[in-house]
């Protein structure tokens, strides 16, 4: 039986930082991926890079950043521009940005696969988990179903934003949950 390989998905530092943290005292062997064409501007997508890529080096984890595909996110979700937050456009996000994540695992040597898309409190775990299921069974590849939200992650989440400061936004990263957002304030 090979050696476990986790690959995480990273949507942003904030909601990785918890998971990343505790998988890193465990000794465990994961990388973690960033894929995130949903991100709707170039600098936003820029800020979140870096703070990946900074949240990792300072646990030791490695870091694979996929392209920035922008038009790619906006032809998959094209039709969907009016569907509510939680409706089938984060869905169809959610499967793509899994399905190019679980393709990456298993060209690189990767065990199982895993997200933190369902960590945050503005998104619905089980909408990622069934998105996930559908990947998983199409890819055949196992994912790591366990809920980050539990077991202390979010105390250390807490912690690690603070300890590193990092950069913590108040939206996904599309142009849908900006606006909406946005409008929340205005």
């Amino acid at each position: 039986m090979p050696e476990e390989k986790l690959l995480i998905l990273s949507c942003c530092a904030p909601c990785s930082a918890g998971v990343i943290k505790k998988l890193a005292l465990q000794g465990r062997n994961f990388s973690v991926l960033f894929y995130n064409p949903n991100i709707d501007q170039a600098q936003e997508y820029q800020k979140r890079l870096d703070e990946n890529k900074r949240l990792c080096k300072a646990f030791g984890v490695g870091f694979i950043e996929l392209a920035y595909e922008p038009d790619v996110w906006h032809e998959a979700i094209q039709g969907l521009e009016g569907e509510p937050e939680r409706g089938k456009r984060c869905s169809k996000c959610f499967y793509m940005r899994l399905e190019r994540t679980a393709r990456y695992a298993k060209e690189h040597g990767f065990t199982h696969f895993s997200s933190v898309l369902g960590i945050s409190r503005h998104k619905d775990l089980e909408q990622v988990n069934e998105q996930a299921r559908q990947v998983s069974a199409q890819e055949e590849l196992l994912y790591d179903f366990t809920n980050w939200r539990k077991g202390g992650t979010e105390e250390l989440r807490r912690e690690v934003i603070k300890e590193l400061q990092l950069y913590n936004q108040t939206y996904c990263g599309c142009i849908f949950s900006r606006r909406g957002k946005n409008e929340k304030i205005a």
